[in-house]
């Protein structure tokens, strides 16, 4: 907490996130573009917000896209920030919502990490055990692991299994991707999609879901790309606040025991 709220203090690290707010998937020549700093300046304020874990960073051909990443502003209102009254942390709560908002069309993805006080073998067990799965996510998902299986999920007692549906990488203690699931009729109205809104997802090419996983000293780094999604995405919107909720849900699972309330 004490490297986000330093990170946060200087008014120059704001403006960059308030740019990335904007216009998430930044390279940092475009960074340079939107605000009165050197190149140098900005490569330093950023080094700073992303050892906060303010921002993410992913390699894209010759150039490295930065991230805003809402899981620790998420940690703070949902570990510290209830501890004291909501009201008077209603600043921090706008700016946690805010930061949970679409990001911009032409940022077809999501990118978060975090840090979590584990080891890469427990964390791979939680990303692919259905009962850890069950207990921060709510959603109970079945395969074999192996790149090219399928997969079968199981939330809001629909079950959803496809052909597409697969495990696309495998590395266990190290990378994890898979398609995402199907919109099937059953799982929209178990989940209560209006009937518009399923159909529209349905329709949409399926998106895909990557984990990270690298080990940071005594902690392990989680970093988790949602993208896949074309402009304007339903299903990009729908999804837009879930993933630093089951992160932030995860950590505390496997550091305390226990999850953060109820999965969402």
């Amino acid at each position: 907490m004490d490297e986000v709220f330093r990170a946060l203090a200087d008014p120059s690290r704001r403006r960059l996130l308030d740019s990335l707010n904007a216009r998430n998937g930044q390279s940092l020549r475009q960074l340079c573009t939107g605000v009165d700093m050197t190149r140098q300046s900005v490569s330093k304020h950023l080094a700073v917000l992303e050892a906060a874990g303010l921002v993410t960073t992913v390699r894209s051909g010759r150039e490295k896209l930065h991230y805003l990443n809402a899981v620790p502003i998420n940690a703070i209102a949902d570990r510290w920030i209830s501890r004291y009254d909501r009201e008077r942390g209603g600043g921090l709560a706008d700016l946690k919502a805010a930061w949970e908002r679409e990001p911009m069309s032409d940022a077809p993805a999501f990118v978060y990490t975090t840090y979590i006080r584990t080891t890469p073998e427990r964390l791979w067990e939680a990303l692919t055990d259905p009962a850890f799965t069950r207990r921060y996510w709510g959603v109970t998902l079945t395969s074999d692991w192996a790149a090219g299986s399928t997969m079968t999920w199981e939330q809001f007692g629909a079950t959803v299994s496809d052909p597409e549906q697969v495990v696309l990488e495998s590395a266990p203690g190290r990378r994890l991707s898979y398609t995402w699931h199907t919109f099937t009729p059953e799982f929209s109205k178990a989940c209560g999609l209006p009937d518009e809104l399923a159909d529209t997802m349905a329709a949409e090419p399926r998106s895909r879901v990557t984990f990270e996983i690298e080990p940071a000293g005594d902690m392990v780094g989680l970093t988790v790309v949602h993208d896949g999604f074309e402009p304007g995405s339903a299903v990009l919107e729908g999804i837009g606040g879930g993933w630093p909720a089951i992160l932030s849900s995860l950590k505390t699972l496997l550091e305390t025991g226990e999850p953060l309330g109820e999965p969402r």
